[in-house]
């Protein structure tokens, strides 16, 4: 969508293209392969003002539009996944609550070093029994004197390793509804536990994390009032939805390009494999797929931007850029053919790393009720 760009977004886009080309994919396979979490590069992002470009300037941000960030964080994904995963999540989800109903205390000594990349955040909702279903959440938080005592497995959480406070959500109240907390890492009674090891995404960390009688100060709790969780939750959902279709066109973007190489590069019968019909078929494919989930999800953002209802829109964007940035990285592999499937060709990563956009901000299936439910 560059002919809808201003100077200002177009600039925004070049900074972190170079930061991409020049930090990040040199390093994104060794990252990769050594499953570390990317700590220097996230704080070079941080650095950049990139934690801070969804806040406003009197908190320490920037801000900047759903947009920008979007061109931002596409650029980000198209070195690596697992960054991207990282820095979205302290972005939005990791900060997010707190900016929106944290006290003072809360903003100077973990938000505003969080945009700076000097702390890091987590969100805890996922369960083993509670996916999307958030009815079936069953952390509870007990009323005590001074504060709440929190109970219950959360899973799937990301980045929990080396956070450095948790967002989490749990039942409280005679009502059980959902309620927001803020825990710090050295809170008694929560555990980070076991790391569940994916087929993709290698250098984010995800974990299980427990808590057992943790005790949160009444200053934690980041409701306003007892179960309004959801209400904030759902208000979220769209950008998140929107920001992981810009990850999915990331990931799509760079498979592209290591096809669309290989297959200059590549000789057969006497000519590069893109003179052939059946690989050139594919590649503009892929190339079509691009264009179309690039319109959609830069149209969801641009909805959100100018405060129009955009709820629909951005489950068109994510579900439609996720499941044509899957196939795009699939119809690399299979341009690369044996190469596509060897570990010293970057491929194969974006082929188990876009999985993630696919789970991100709500499956196809649930998307697909969301969009039928808007139309029907």
């Amino acid at each position: 969508m560059d002919f809808e760009l201003s100077p200002d977004q177009r600039a925004v886009r070049d900074t972190f293209a170079r930061f991409c080309d020049e930090r990040i994919a040199p390093q994104a396979a060794s990252l990769d392969e050594a499953r570390a979490f990317p700590h220097t590069l996230f704080q070079e992002l941080g650095a950049l003002g990139f934690f801070g470009m969804r806040y406003p300037e009197e908190v320490g941000g920037t801000g900047m539009a759903l947009t920008e960030f979007c061109l931002a964080l596409q650029e980000v994904a198209r070195g690596s996944m697992s960054l991207a995963g990282a820095v979205a999540m302290q972005s939005l989800m990791g900060t997010k609550f707190l900016h929106m109903l944290g006290n003072a205390d809360i903003l100077e000594r973990l938000f505003k070093p969080a945009l700076r990349g000097e702390k890091i955040g987590a969100i805890c909702m996922t369960e083993p029994n509670a996916g999307s279903d958030l009815g079936s959440i069953a952390t509870s938080a007990r009323k005590v004197d001074g504060g709440y005592v929190i109970n219950g497995q959360k899973t799937w959480i990301t980045s929990a390793p080396m956070a450095d406070f948790f967002t989490v959500f749990a039942k409280a109240g005679e009502e059980k509804k959902l309620t927001i907390f803020l825990v710090e890492k050295g809170f008694k009674g929560l555990t980070v536990g076991r790391e569940i090891h994916k087929m993709g995404v290698w250098a984010l960390p995800t974990s299980e994390v427990a808590f057992d009688e943790c005790f949160v100060p009444d200053s934690h709790r980041l409701s306003k009032e007892e179960g309004d969780g959801e209400g904030h939750l759902r208000k979220t959902l769209g950008e998140i939805r929107i920001i992981t279709g810009a990850m999915a066109l990331g990931c799509g973007q760079a498979a592209l390009a290591e096809a669309v190489r290989y297959a200059g590069e590549r000789s057969q019968f006497g000519k590069p494999i893109n003179r052939f019909q059946a690989i050139g078929q594919k590649l503009a494919e892929m190339a079509t797929e691009l264009e179309a989930a690039d319109h959609l999800v830069y149209y969801a953002a641009w909805r959100r931007d100018a405060g129009k209802p955009y709820h629909k829109e951005a489950a068109m964007a994510k579900l439609f850029a996720s499941e044509a940035a899957a196939t795009v990285c699939d119809k690399a592999a299979r341009v690369l053919a044996s190469y596509g499937y060897a570990m010293e060709y970057p491929v194969q990563r974006y082929l188990r790393d876009v999985r993630f956009t696919l789970i991100g901000g709500g499956t196809s299936e649930i998307l697909k009720m969301i969009i039928a439910k808007e139309v029907s």
